[in-house]
Formats: structure tokens, C-alpha cells, sequence
């Protein structure tokens, strides 16, 4: 319950101290997210091995917006993968749990919450699990290859890694992407699974090359699916749907190195005409920016010399033509390349690019002024009162230099990923 002061303020309240059952019930509160323990396996000792773990970032789709299993003390709900057909273990564990000497209580059935997303065939015994790790030089990638790329790793020198695009006709992919998919509820706030017998969808994995006693195996590194809506009268628009790298792989590149090659890939096909986003995450922005200005600055539109002379047409036309990228996300990219050709300690230079970004960040608030102009023959005067304060001059100006330097720091970020890259 709140309560307020005098002046209308929302006043702290403690909470009622608990009583001796309630205390005993809280010890047997779990964090989700602490609690399921996932792994991706290559080796046997991989299984005790701690390091290995990782944990969700969300699981409020299966167990509330809390996050919270009741009825369990050392709560550990295992999830482990092998690296790379993903067969699954699956385990629950705990120490004590909540019985009948609790009146009423019940303890939450966190088993079926997983069984309802992960694909039947999964083992609940360690020594059938192993045994399935053994058949994992078997496998080999989904699909066609698109592209292959080296990153250097600390401890284990250069890696190879493969990006291939595959379809639901792939014989054994569907059952494979029922066990990958399910990733995405515990690393994607607003996850859902697909309906894999859509056959618009595109996939693209990523994986990583690694020996084994001698043997090449592959490790799932990541994917993205991407669907291919209609535009009339006779092109497509390829849009990016869902797309994760592995927590073991981020951090590396992958996330860019994938982005790119789908976009190389779409770019070679007459019939898309542009390549978009469904709902882009604020990382997922980013990591396009990075991508999307580092392809550009290819295009003979976006050498230094033309960017000085302002977002034209002919940017536009070739950006859309040669990459499949559609007007707003080329006038980012003109802005970030702008800025890196520009000399921000020279004054002059500085306020005309400064001027042309607000230009375009200040496009909401002429719309707002629009509305107010039409509101002003219809509303009365103390309406008008209100809705003008929410137009105030001094506060847009200030907004808008916000923004600027907001996104400055964006640009700049990916300025200097670029440099270090070139």
C-alpha cells in the first residue's frame, strides 16, 4: 500500500515483517536465471567443469516476469548441448524441496516448463549423453557455404569459421533448429519460434572448425533467420527476424561477420529490393551501422569528396542498387562516413555537419509544430496553453543537442571500429 506526504509525494512504506512461515517460504525462492545452467559440450569433462557454464539473460517467457521458481533449495535446472548437433541433456537438481509439512504450498513444476520447448529425443542420463557426444564427428554444416573467415584466439591461436545458408528441405535441419531455437527464449527479450513450415524463410549459421583427437569437428557458432515478404509487383524484401550469437562466441565478430555475409548474399539477387529488420534491438542497430557504413565506403557515391557536398540522390540510388539498402538506413550511413571524413577541430566544417545532422533530427519537431498550427483553429485558449508548453522552443533546442550528441557518440564508436579494422 502507498501513502503520500502532504505535497502529494509517493512516501516510502516498510513492509510488514514476516512471519515465521513466510521466512521459511522465501528460502525457498530460486532466480531463474542463476538457476538453469546451460553448456555447450565438446568433451566429456566439459560436463564438471564450471567454466564452461553459462547462464540465460531471460527466462520470464517460462517462469513469470519475477523470474522466480518456488519450492526449491539449490535450485539447478541443466540444459547442456553437444557443440555441435546440439543433442540435449536435460536435468533438474536440488537439494531440498517444499513437502506437506508446508500447509497448502505446492512446489512449482519447473520441469514441464522446459519440456514444453525443447524437442522430444533429449536424454536425461549423462552416460546416454555421452554417448551421443561420440557420433558428434558425424556431423557436419546445414546448407550451402556462403563464406569462411579466421579469428585469431589468445589460447588457441587462428580459427576457422563457416557461414552457411540452409532451408527447411535440409534433410535433418528442421529437427536441428527445434534444439536451436530454443536459445532464443533465454538470450532475446521478446522471443517466439517460428512457423518452420513457411517455406519463405531463410537461415544462416555460423560455425566454428575444431580438432578432436585428430578429427575435424564443428561447433555451432550462432544463426539468424530471415523472412522474404512480398513487394509488388514482382521483387522481394528479405527482413531479418531473429539473430544470435552464442554467449561462448560473443564478443569475436561473429555478429558482424554473419550480418555482412547476409547482405552479400541478398545483394547477388535482382529480384530483393531492399533488406530491413523486424523490431531491431538498439544492438542490433549498431551492429548494422557497423556493417552497413563499412560496405558503403566502397561505393564511388560515398568517397570523401562527395560526402562534403551532402546526402544526394545519387547515394541513395547507388546504395539501394549495389547493396539492397533502403533511403533512411543510407542516410545513417552518410552521416557516420561524413563524420570520419570530416576535421571536427575545424570550426567551419564542424557547424555545417553539425547543422546537417540536426536538419534531419529535427524532423519530429517540425512535425509537432505542423499539428500544433492545425490544432490552433479548432482547440480554446486554455487547451492551446497545454499543448504549446509540450512545444517550447528553448526545451526542443536543448532535446535536440541531446540527440546530436547522443548520437556522435554512436557514430564515433563505429568510426573507431572501422579504423580498427581497416
Amino acid at each position: 500500500r502507498k501513502s503520500y506526504s502532504s505535497r502529494g509525494e509517493e512516501e516510502r512504506t516498510t513492509p510488514p515483517p514476516l512471519n515465521a512461515m513466510e521466512k521459511k517460504l522465501a528460502e525457498y525462492k530460486c532466480d531463474t536465471n542463476e538457476a538453469i545452467c546451460l553448456k555447450l559440450v565438446r568433451f566429456p569433462e566439459d560436463l564438471e567443469d564450471d567454466g564452461t557454464t553459462f547462464h540465460p539473460e531471460y527466462s520470464h517467457q517460462l517462469y513469470g516476469d519475477d523470474e522466480v521458481a518456488f519450492g526449491y533449495k539449490g535450485l539447478q535446472i541443466q540444459l547442456y548441448y553437444s557443440a555441435g548437433n546440439l543433442s540435449t541433456l536435460f536435468k533438474v537438481k536440488y537439494s531440498s524441496k517444499v513437502t506437506e509439512k508446508f500447509d497448502c504450498v505446492e512446489a512449482d513444476d519447473v520441469e514441464v516448463k522446459i519440456r514444453d520447448i525443447i524437442p522430444a529425443g533429449f536424454s536425461c542420463s549423462t552416460d546416454d549423453f555421452v554417448s551421443r557426444l561420440e557420433k558428434e564427428a558425424n556431423f557436419r554444416p546445414f546448407g550451402n557455404l556462403l563464406h569462411t573467415y579466421k579469428v585469431h584466439n589468445e589460447e588457441a591461436g587462428e580459427l576457422t569459421y563457416q557461414i552457411c545458408k540452409v532451408d527447411m528441405a535440409c534433410p535433418g535441419f528442421q529437427e536441428y533448429h527445434g534444439r536451436l531455437q530454443t536459445f532464443l527464449m533465454w538470450f532475446i527479450e521478446t522471443a517466439s519460434f517460428i512457423d518452420a513450415d513457411d517455406d519463405r524463410w531463410d537461415f544462416f549459421l555460423v560455425f566454428e572448425k575444431y580438432n578432436k583427437d585428430g578429427e575435424t569437428l564443428y561447433a555451432t557458432v550462432g544463426y539468424m533467420t530471415v523472412y522474404n515478404y512480398y513487394v509488388y509487383p514482382d521483387k522481394t524484401r528479405p527482413r531479418v527476424s531473429q539473430m544470435l550469437v552464442l554467449p561462448p562466441f560473443q564478443g569475436e565478430g561473429h555478429g558482424a561477420q554473419l550480418l555482412e555475409a547476409v547482405h552479400r548474399f541478398y545483394c547477388t539477387l535482382p529480384k530483393v529490393q531492399d533488406i530491413t529488420a523486424e523490431d531491431p534491438s538498439e544492438s542490433y542497430v549498431k551492429l548494422r551501422d557497423f556493417v552497413l557504413a563499412k560496405l558503403c565506403r566502397a561505393l564511388p557515391s560515398f568517397a570523401p569528396d562527395k560526402l562534403q557536398l551532402g546526402f544526394s540522390e545519387v547515394m541513395v540510388k547507388e546504395a539501394q542498387d549495389t547493396l539492397k539498402i533502403n533511403k533512411k538506413h543510407a542516410r545513417r550511413v552518410y552521416e557516420i562516413l561524413r563524420l570520419k571524413a570530416t576535421d571536427m577541430a575545424d570550426e567551419a566544417k564542424a557547424r555545417d555537419y553539425r547543422l546537417d545532422v540536426k536538419r534531419r533530427l529535427f524532423g519530429p519537431y517540425k512535425k509537432n509544430q505542423r499539428e500544433l498550427t492545425k490544432m490552433m483553429k479548432c482547440l480554446r485558449p486554455e487547451e492551446l496553453v497545454s499543448h504549446i508548453r509540450h512545444i517550447d522552443t528553448d526545451v526542443q533546442h536543448q532535446e535536440l543537442e541531446k540527440s546530436y550528441q547522443e548520437v556522435l557518440d554512436e557514430y564515433r564508436r563505429i568510426i573507431e571500429r572501422l579504423a580498427s579494422q581497416a
